[in-house]
């Protein structure tokens, strides 16, 4: 089979390359998934680069934690899948040595998550980092639920930062079906445009008028004192944040980035100022997050493609290379590698 890999950290176009590998055997209570499409996500990137999260493996390594496929074989003691199965997986290359950007990975069966027959390639590959990284933005409230479901946010205002990224339109797509009133902030008209098509109730180009007015306007029209959530890209954004959030409520942060905490501003609101990182999260909730992420896509509540605010940014795996690049150049929407044909 064929195989993009990386036998040691540096630029995408020096250190990435395609190989010939024997098929991987899938053991007792593993799957063996044909990939068909392979997502890249900026950890992606910065694993390749070797600035990534850490996680004990060292190159020789086959890049990206997300993708869509095929049920291909089943080890002993899998019994609720078929060969043939359309599936999403998660984490596929944390903590081991192969990822998506291969034909086919054996993952453990947690790891595999069918899909319905309808749901398209390109949404199952957008279902892992973004989606579950969204989840628990939008359920560490202590008086929040800890899993979304229809209803579960309703009476709710979000506010979601950079909403025509990968995260923040899967946080729109998902606080939408889970009930709540969904904010959000963009960059310029292009975003303005992707972040409506993604189904948020406002959107706020924060480059053509004042943001945090604008949101304070808004949630008075709402009648709220502002957006009990927020779902943060950037630690850049944090005054604004507190200016704006309800008191007692919630900034999830899920980039990286150096932080200055104006204390008093945030102890004023009784603020929680919260961090997620979807690879290590506790196990029930990283169990909530894919089971409410499954559920949400086979009801359809999660679409891709320009229309929807997500355009695909398509490569072939020999431009593996490429697509990484196009992400560490802040490509607009989905990048996605096509490994093996639908």
């Amino acid at each position: 089979m064929r195989a993009a890999v990386f036998s040691e950290p540096g630029p995408a176009s020096e250190v990435l390359r395609i190989v010939e590998r024997d098929l991987p055997l899938a053991g007792a209570g593993e799957v063996r998934v044909r990939i068909v499409l392979s997502a890249v996500n900026p950890t992606d990137t910065g694993t390749r680069a070797g600035r990534g999260v850490p996680d004990g493996v060292a190159p020789p390594r086959v890049p990206n934690q997300d993708g869509a496929g095929v049920v291909d074989a089943l080890g002993e003691g899998v019994s609720d899948l078929e060969p043939g199965d359309r599936v999403w997986v998660w984490d596929a290359g944390y903590g081991r040595e192969n990822g998506t950007a291969q034909e086919f990975v054996v993952l453990p069966r947690r790891q595999v998550v069918r899909m319905n027959d309808d749901i398209p390639f390109e949404v199952g590959a957008d279902l892992g980092i973004p989606a579950l990284t969204a989840h628990r933005c939008l359920t560490l409230a202590s008086d929040g639920p800890a899993r979304l479901e229809p209803g579960a946010l309703a009476g709710r205002t979000v506010l979601v930062a950079g909403g025509a990224g990968a995260v923040g339109n899967a946080a729109i797509q998902l606080a939408k079906w889970a009930g709540a009133t969904v904010l959000t902030t963009v960059s310029g008209k292009e975003k303005a445009e992707l972040a409506t098509a993604a189904g948020a109730d406002a959107v706020i180009n924060y480059r053509d008028e004042d943001a945090a007015a604008r949101v304070k306007e808004i949630c008075r029209g709402l009648g709220v004192a502002g957006p009990q959530l927020i779902v943060e890209v950037s630690t850049e954004n944090l005054e604004l944040d507190l200016d704006v959030i309800a008191p007692g409520g919630n900034i999830a942060i899920y980039m990286g980035g150096t932080l200055g905490v104006p204390s008093f501003k945030a102890m004023l609101k009784n603020v929680s100022l919260d961090f997620v990182l979807t690879y290590t999260t506790l196990p029930a909730e990283k169990e909530n997050a894919v089971a409410a992420v499954a559920e949400a896509a086979n009801a359809g509540a999660f679409r891709v493609g320009e229309e929807h605010g997500l355009p695909i940014v398509r490569f072939p795996l020999d431009g593996v290379a490429s697509a990484h690049e196009a992400v560490e150049n802040h490509a607009v929407g989905k990048v996605v590698i096509q490994v093996t044909a639908p």
